[in-house]
């Protein structure tokens, strides 16, 4: 198993990468979240990944962090999800938002993904939900690394929310503080939100 590439980034497109690992050079499959956090080509990367081997095919797949890739594999592990719909939903949410809709049983965030029906949506929120609650219960403040999102703001209204906080008032309270003092990291945006 590869479970990580550290190399140069020689190509890059918006569903994939080539990163040059000693002189051998790995086509790896990325989400757009992960394709967002890519460096320059030609500049050092790392990727966590994940290899797949087929019939007719050997995959990698990969993850700008570990929690992007927890939640791939976890998805994989759904009946009637393979990896092209796993990083498929990768690239529509963040990881964060993906497990705050399904803690909250939200149907209709997971079925607003392409080629996501009614029943597979079921199907992803009824199989996961238990496994994310045992990773990360809501009565604690959510690892940051876990919800690594795209900015802040989401990163901390996406914890709220799993911690059982109104989306509306988590926003509210979220953006306040962020008006008052913009400096605050977001585990103590979290905390100065819960009080």
């Amino acid at each position: 198993m590869i479970a990580f590439l550290e190399g140069k980034l020689a190509f890059k497109e918006p569903a994939a990468v080539l990163v040059d690992v000693g002189g051998v050079g790995y086509e790896v499959r990325i989400s757009l979240q992960t394709y967002s956090g890519l460096p320059a080509v030609g500049e050092k990367c790392r990727l966590f990944t994940h290899l797949i081997v087929r019939d007719d095919a050997q995959l990698l797949f990969g993850f700008s962090n570990k929690a992007d890739k927890n939640l791939f594999l976890q998805l994989i592990g759904v009946s009637g999800i393979g990896p092209g719909t796993a990083l498929l939903m990768l690239s529509s949410l963040s990881a964060a938002e993906i497990r705050t809709a399904i803690l909250q049983e939200d149907l209709r965030v997971i079925q607003g993904i392409k080629g996501i029906g009614g029943k597979t949506a079921q199907r992803v929120i009824l199989e996961l939900k238990d496994v994310l609650r045992k990773e990360n219960p809501s009565s604690s403040v959510p690892d940051a690394a876990l919800w690594a999102g795209p900015g802040l703001r989401s990163d901390a209204i996406s914890a709220l929310t799993v911690m059982g906080i109104q989306r509306a008032a988590a926003e509210k309270s979220v953006d306040t503080l962020l008006k008052q003092n913009p400096d605050l990291g977001v585990e103590e945006l979290i905390r100065q939100s819960l009080r």
